[in-house]
């Protein structure tokens, strides 16, 4: 809610009632994160673990106002680099080379400091609780809170208690298997408070041992991430159907998400309904809180602090997951080494790549190989049991040594409207569906697929009988039950139908990719783009470049809209007319570059903004993506020589350290009608309708077709996206409405193009 600053006096953090957008999330940092990292070879402290001493922001460490160190790299087997600060001497803030020694934090003067703001952002939440309450008091079966055993929702917990009567709620930890130990005991001792203070207290856990499950699916990855529904959503589901006894209970769902936790989180609302749980409405009462004031609330009202924090981790969630990665990594296999490694070694074991030496498949669990799986293509002992073609008027459909009956499963597909023949045979079934019927009903079409493959990969996760709302669908000793469904295709409502599919599909090339190697070794450099916008026509046959560096730069100038054959286009003229090398005529070329070219699509979608990437990892991510090694090196190759030309040195869309690690940054625009453009190409690209919630440019979760604007730019600063977006509506109200008061938070494109955007720029030229 608020901004803060750091106090030299008590060693803590002071609140402003200055409102904040944006929050570094600070931490306390214990004398174990000290320890684990070296900050003995530079600082004094005692070593006890019951006050902190500092904090820190990401990796930059802060003591009584002053930055003294951050870190650099480290992965789930090496240390992050300390880096002390060092003034002009070489001395170094605080240093045990001057006698110095680090003070523990005034924890109790800290809390008094701020005693003031800190009551009336409780205050407040507690109202919003309350008002939630009675909104639907009368309407829901079931309120309960989801603990974690983490700060949030410790700060939530307490919060509810004061807000809510006592028995008007549950709460429920939802036990993933693969917390950390010091999460038990955090759930344990909050256990004994809500039994002693008649709380009742409930544990949900998957019938799936984790372990068992990162075989049979094989592991979670960035995009695979099956282990939530599973392990999570879909227990504590099954939990509040047997505490309402209710198939088709309602519900409220008290959660300790919060906006500055993540981009992703930041575009969340404080209440949704069944956006991850059909019948559950949830409510996010700290959406506004930043870390500062969790941690302030937890040491003002003396609540119990899981250790996992005091060891160092900076989130108390799974042990080893695949959204995580750097320090983080390598702290948390330092406090739990022999957990984390067993999960190691399932994903070790669970690689089919043979030829992988152990210093490769060493880079497969700590540079990026095994958390942005795509398929179940290199997973070991993975085999095709679902298997489509199309011929001859007719697509056959072969479901092979099936999990489940699929006569269970063709229940929840209509095949009136698309009737199938039917064979089956000893090792499965063989389905034919004519390809004019599946055209002429494209959904029927999908259900009837996402049933088969549902029937051919089913492993009795139970997510589809959590998601049937109306209880048609039941699982007895791994075996599915489907009677009277209505056919709502609630069940299907989960990616590509089937969790086990989606992670296990085997690609079988019926749809092709893009190829991202666009250049080979011949990207663009600045010296033949100067060459183009000189000669124009007369490129094709004054240009002095060799046959291969030709065909590659015309890839290019075709992909970025300004050739079209041999003729330089229209837009051609107006990035001439602009002046090629200014930002707004670059960030123009960007934009259509995003759309058509793969190769820069890629580094738009896969680098994130601020992040410094090693090539070894950017290679390894493209070879788990089924690229081949030569031409994973020619896209790496590519982005330095991209960033070597204007779109790096004035666009700013990327550069090289000097450690040779590619960073993709925040564009320089100086002209906002390119993120107009940027916005109807969007549009255009996602065949949408033209009026939105500006969260969904932020949604990245989201598969469609468009890039936003967001993504190409690094608008990642809501409240600058949503200035530029008012200053756009204001100037040119024939294309843009957008309105950013009360809860309304909506774009409106008018019935323009985005080559009329373009001729804004040609007229005002």
């Amino acid at each position: 809610m608020y901004s803060y600053t750091f106090d030299s006096e008590t060693g803590g953090i002071i609140l402003n009632s200055t409102p904040t957008n944006f929050s570094k999330e600070p931490r306390p940092i214990y004398a174990a994160e000290l320890d684990i990292l070296g900050f003995d070879k530079y600082w004094d402290y005692d070593k006890q673990n019951d006050v902190p001493y500092m904090w820190a922001e990401s990796n930059i460490y802060w003591y009584r106002g002053v930055q003294i160190a951050k870190t650099k790299g480290g992965d789930l087997y090496t240390a992050p680099e300390l880096q002390p600060v060092r003034d002009e001497n070489g001395s170094i803030p605080f240093g045990k080379a001057d006698g110095a020694k680090l003070e523990q934090m005034d924890i109790e003067a800290m809390c008094a400091a701020n005693v003031d703001l800190l009551t009336v952002i409780e205050d407040s939440t507690v109202k919003k609780i309350v008002k939630e309450y009675e909104k639907f008091k009368d309407k829901l079966d079931i309120f309960h809170v989801a603990f974690s055993g983490g700060k949030d929702s410790a700060v939530l917990l307490d919060l509810v208690k004061k807000a809510l009567p006592k028995g008007s709620f549950v709460v429920i930890f939802g036990d993933t298997g693969m917390e950390f130990p010091d999460t038990y005991e955090a759930v344990e001792e909050t256990k004994k408070q809500c039994e002693a203070d008649g709380t009742p207290f409930y544990i949900a856990r998957s019938h799936f041992e984790p372990k068992d499950s990162w075989e049979i699916f094989g592991p979670p990855s960035r995009t695979l991430r099956w282990c939530c529904s599973v392990h999570k959503s879909t227990p504590q589901t099954l939990k509040m159907r047997e505490i309402t006894g209710k198939e088709n209970y309602t519900g409220l769902d008290y959660v300790g998400v919060r906006k500055h936790e993540s981009l992703a989180r930041s575009t969340y609302e404080y209440e949704n309904y069944g956006k991850k749980q059909k019948g559950q409405h949830s409510f996010n009462p700290l959406l506004e809180w930043t870390s500062a004031e969790i941690w302030l609330y937890m040491y003002s009202r003396n609540l119990f602090i899981n250790k996992a924090y005091i060891k160092g981790n900076s989130r108390a969630g799974c042990l080893l997951c695949p959204m995580s990665g750097g320090c983080s990594d390598f702290i948390r296999r330092y406090n739990y080494t022999d957990n984390i490694d067993s999960f190691i070694d399932i994903i070790k074991r669970k690689n089919s790549w043979d030829s992988y030496s152990e210093a490769e498949l060493h880079s497969y669990v700590t540079s990026g190989g095994w958390d942005n799986r795509r398929s179940g293509r290199g997973i070991a002992g993975n085999v095709l049991k679902y298997k489509e073609k199309t011929s001859e008027g007719e697509i056959t459909i072969e479901v092979i040594n099936p999990n489940s009956d699929w006569k269970e499963w063709i229940k929840t597909a209509d095949t009136v409207t698309i009737p199938m023949k039917i064979e089956e045979h000893k090792n499965g079934a063989t389905f034919v569906l004519q390809e004019k019927d599946v055209k002429a009903h494209p959904t029927v079409g999908k259900f009837i697929r996402q049933s088969l493959k549902k029937a051919a990969y089913c492993v009795g996760c139970r997510v589809c009988e959590t998601n049937c709302k109306g209880g048609h669908i039941h699982f007895e000793n791994g075996k599915v039950t489907i009677t009277d469904c209505i056919q709502c295709h609630e069940c299907h409502d989960i990616p590509a139908g089937c969790h086990a599919y989606n992670s296990l599909k085997i690609p079988q090339g019926e749809k092709k990719m893009k190829t991202i190697n666009c250049f080979d070794d011949h990207a663009p450099k600045r010296d033949w783009l100067v060459s183009f916008f000189d000669l124009q026509d007369d490129f094709f046959t004054e240009h002095t470049l060799g046959p291969n560096m030709f065909t590659h730069f015309k890839r290019f100038l075709r992909d970025a809209q300004l050739i079209d054959g041999n003729r330089c286009t229209d837009f051609s003229t107006l990035i001439c007319d602009l002046g090629w090398e200014s930002d707004t005529a670059l960030a123009l070329i960007l934009v259509n570059l995003s759309y058509e070219n793969a190769q820069f699509e890629w580094y738009i979608s896969q680098m994130d903004i601020g992040y410094f990437y090693e090539s070894k990892l950017l290679k390894e991510r493209l070879m788990a993506d089924d690229i081949k090694e030569k031409a994973a090196n020619s896209v790496i190759k590519s982005f330095k020589r991209i960033v070597g030309t204007p779109f790096g040195t004035v666009l700013n869309f990327g550069y090289v350290t000097d450690d040779d690690d590619m960073v993709r940054t925040k564009c320089s625009i100086s002209d906002n009608r390119v993120v107009l453009y940027a916005l109807y190409k969007f549009a255009e690209k996602c065949n949408m309708d033209k009026e939105f919630h500006v969260s969904y440019l932020f949604n990245e979760s989201v598969e469609r077709d468009g890039v936003s604007p967001v993504r190409i730019f690094g608008l990642y600063d809501e409240e600058e996206l949503k200035s530029i977006l008012l200053g756009l509506s204001s100037a040119y109200p024939e294309f843009i409405n957008a309105t950013f008061t009360n809860d309304l938070q909506t774009i409106t494109l008018r019935d323009k193009t985005s080559n009329d955007v373009l001729n804004l720029f040609k007229e005002e030229l």
